[in-house]
């Protein structure tokens, strides 16, 4: 339940996820695929599982929303690679996890659909990378969780199955 984020520099952010014992893990390594080996990086600010990882332009990585041991997270943080290390950015208005976040064409994220404090969602939203924030944005036509998004060439975003308010 942990992510793992293809960045610039050909390495491999894996971060968070399930720990031993069922907790969520605060910890990050890299990997690198021309010597085959895994380096410790800076720590999350907030332990997650089942969130979204997004290369964004400027190299940066936004992670966003997910699970914690304590419930679920509207936080959200940035890793940077240049630094190995994770700062906090704006909050989610809405709590989700199993969402999907896809980065478009302006270099915003949209992060669509999950699940949160009410069950299966429809709202989605926008994050700025430049100004750090998370703004509301139109609502999908189903509720949706575990689905997929696709970037497609005009721009727009393909949403499609998952699971919604009644199960798959």
């Amino acid at each position: 339940m942990h992510t793992a984020t293809l960045l610039n520099n050909g390495s491999v952010l894996l971060a968070g996820g399930l720990g031993s014992g069922g907790l969520s893990l605060g910890s990050a390594e890299l990997y690198n695929p021309a010597i085959g080996t895994f380096t410790s990086t800076g720590s999350l600010n907030t332990t997650r599982l089942e969130y979204t990882a997004t290369l964004l332009n400027n190299g940066m990585v936004l992670l966003a929303g997910g699970l914690s041991s304590s419930g679920s997270l509207a936080s959200a943080e940035l890793y940077n690679p240049a630094t190995g290390t994770f700062t906090s950015t704006g909050s989610l208005n809405t709590v989700r996890y199993l969402h999907t976040a896809t980065l478009l064409n302006n270099g915003m994220v949209l992060l669509a659909g999950g699940f949160g404090s009410s069950g299966a969602l429809a709202s989605a939203e926008l994050y700025n990378p430049t100004a750090g924030t998370f703004t509301p944005t139109g609502s999908l036509n189903t509720v949706r969780y575990l689905h997929t998004a696709t970037l497609l060439n005009n721009g727009m975003v393909l949403l499609a199955g998952g699971q919604g308010s009644g199960g798959p």
